[in-house]
């Protein structure tokens, strides 16, 4: 089932590559080869690995993640085309540097299988985990490059490295491990108020600790999406582990708050909630702008929704260079919205509901904690990156700057999203090999 649904797969892609060559060159290039034998090679090699290494994983995951990406480098390679029509813009090629980020994050989803051969092994070390986490979480406040306003890269040389990408699953990995230990006084003790049973006093402090730390990351180094991440996969496993609305209601109150004070004293944050709030004003002459309105990118993303309409322009038919250097960033969503239309962002959303889905049932079926609290925590931090950057893309929350997974240009974001499927394949072997072994 696996190696057809990659077969199909393969077929979409080199498809969308011809379709889209021919759509705005007019003849398709010499590189078709490469580029199909990139492909197929990245599809084949995984899917040999993991029938090798984790017969028993679920056999959708793979084909899930596969589709993604080459979407996401069908997209980046039609955006490169323009801007390389268009020099005025100082856009360089996108769709290149991402496929070699692609064969990084493929390799290191072969050795994490390789290397760990059940994912309850990752429990032995869950204070070393956090500790490493934070870390990598504060470095780019002290060494970080402030770039586009906010804080949330490290330069290597010539290269830029995300670490809030990869410490999202380190901290999903602690969280597990913590509240399989602390399950019971969180779940067992508290009291009702007002028909809501809330945790008591003394155990508030997990979560008022990981509220602090969120507001320091959002207030150091700017980054609004890591933050609601960070904190929302929390309270998402919380209530998980102790199926008590109690902490759900503590969790959007501190949220609440925190993002209150940070939009209203941080200046970055503050223009983005203006951009949000006032999106059509920015064509207005400057001094009749709200104050710290600064950024056209959100009007012009409802601009290209708009104009995609239901089965969108056609693939390279639009104009998502008009957002300007995050347009294959931060805002590659709005290329699907306008070129294929309301029916291409509802197949890609479906995709990564799908890809979140297997993560939720791998979970459901898992008999101990840490690996049930392991998968929803993977889960739920997928499905809140997808919400916060869509949301932001169609103005339904500030924009956050993160990256869309699979899809979106960025290295460290490619990586983590490959780490984030080696998880769910070696725990839904896990779990298989389990239900096997119990008859």
């Amino acid at each position: 089932m696996e190696a057809s649904l990659l077969g199909l797969v393969v077929l979409i892609t080199v498809f969308g590559y011809c379709y889209t060559e021919l759509s705005m060159r007019g003849h398709i290039a010499g590189d078709l080869v490469g580029f199909t034998a990139s492909v197929v090679s990245l599809a084949l090699v995984p899917h040999l690995v993991v029938r090798r290494i984790a017969p028993r994983a679920d056999p959708l995951i793979l084909p899930l993640a596969t589709l993604l990406t080459n979407i996401g480098l069908v997209l980046l390679h039609r955006l490169d085309i323009t801007y390389a029509e268009k020099p005025q813009l100082r856009m360089g090629q996108a769709a290149s540097g991402q496929l070699v980020w692609l064969v990084v994050g493929v390799t290191f989803c072969v050795v994490i299988l390789m290397v760990l051969q059940d994912h309850r092994i990752l429990q032995r070390y869950i204070y070393l985990t956090m500790a490493v986490a934070l870390a990598l979480l504060m470095m780019p406040a002290f060494f970080g490059a402030d770039t586009y306003g906010a804080k949330r890269w490290i330069l290597l040389g010539p290269l830029s490295v995300q670490p809030g990408e990869i410490v999202k699953f380190m901290i999903v990995v602690f969280f597990s491990g913590y509240l399989t230990l602390k399950r019971d006084p969180l779940a067992l003790t508290g009291s009702r108020v007002m028909g809501i049973h809330l945790p008591p006093g003394r155990q508030l402090g997990p979560i008022l600790a990981i509220w602090s730390i969120s507001l320091l990351v959002l207030i150091f180094e700017r980054d609004l999406g890591t933050s609601l991440i960070f904190f929302g996969v929390f309270v998402v496993m919380l209530y998980v582990a102790t199926e008590r609305i109690g902490w759900v209601f503590c969790g959007l109150t501190l949220a609440a708050v925190g993002a209150a004070v940070v939009g209203f004293s941080e200046p970055h944050v503050k223009g983005r909630v203006m951009a949000w709030l006032h999106p059509m004003e920015i064509f207005l002459p400057p001094d009749k702008r709200p104050p710290g309105l600064i950024s056209d990118q959100t009007a012009q993303a409802l601009f290209s929704f708009g104009s995609g309409g239901l089965s969108g322009s056609g693939l390279g038919q639009g104009h998502p260079e008009l957002i300007g250097f995050a347009g294959n960033s931060d805002f590659i969503l709005t290329t699907v919205g306008e070129e294929l239309g309301l029916a291409g962002i509802m197949a890609v959303l479906i995709l990564y509901t799908l890809l979140a889905e297997r993560g939720l049932r791998a979970g459901l079926m898992v008999r101990e904690p840490f690996g049930k609290l392991l998968s929803v925590g993977l889960a739920s931090g997928l499905l809140l990156q997808v919400f916060v950057v869509a949301g932001g893309n169609t103005g339904l929350i500030p924009l956050t700057g993160k990256a869309l997974p699979f899809l979106a240009k960025g290295g460290s974001s490619m990586v983590a999203s490959w780490v984030l499927v080696a998880m769910m394949l070696r725990i839904s072997d896990g779990v298989q090999r389990q239900r096997e072994s119990l008859g």
